[in-house]
């Protein structure tokens, strides 16, 4: 059996991280749910309520030897904007910051070099402002927001027209 790892990105609404990850070769799941928060297990309501800490987030289980972490940095880096710490395009607040959250020393290394990089290439004016922080526990969301940019295709779109696409392609393409 191969050898797996996982990776937990916060880029805005989760429903729009699953799919850049999703449809790479190497990718066994991407689950969205929330980390970084003070509760338990908390709900969809209980984020969006911008009172337990958590941010939307997608876990990521990979397997290395087909797709690297560094690749999936890469991707996370095109599906976001990293000068904004207060939301990520139509998602504003706390629950939507942008955030790499790693899995030990190697993915600190591998995350940190990647933001010095992006930095130091003049591709942004504004300061780089995601975050780095150290993996915890990550609660699964409730069922309906799995695989929401198949299960809902029409609203996806609408979700992606808030911005992201625009950014997206004027800045990463």
């Amino acid at each position: 059996m191969a050898k797996t790892e996982t990776a937990i990105f916060a880029g805005g609404c989760f429903w729009c991280m699953v799919k850049p990850f999703d449809t790479q070769p190497g990718i066994q799941s991407v689950v969205s749910g929330y980390t970084g928060g003070h509760t338990v297990n908390p709900t969809y309501a209980e984020v969006a309520s911008h009172t337990t800490g958590h941010t939307e987030a997608v876990k990521i289980t990979f397997d290395p030897s087909i797709i690297t972490y560094d690749q999936l940095v890469s991707i996370y880096w095109r599906q976001t904007d990293p000068t904004d710490a207060s939301g990520q395009f139509q998602d504003r607040g706390d629950s939507y910051r942008p955030v790499i959250y790693v899995n030990g020393p190697e993915q600190r290394r591998i995350a940190t070099a990647s933001k010095e990089k992006l930095a130091a290439s003049g591709q942004f004016d504004a300061p780089i402002v995601t975050q780095i922080e150290d993996a915890q526990p990550f609660y699964p969301a409730e069922e309906e927001h799995q695989d929401f940019y198949r299960r809902n295709p029409f609203r996806y779109q609408i979700e992606e027209m808030g911005g992201r696409e625009a950014f997206i392609q004027e800045h990463w393409q």
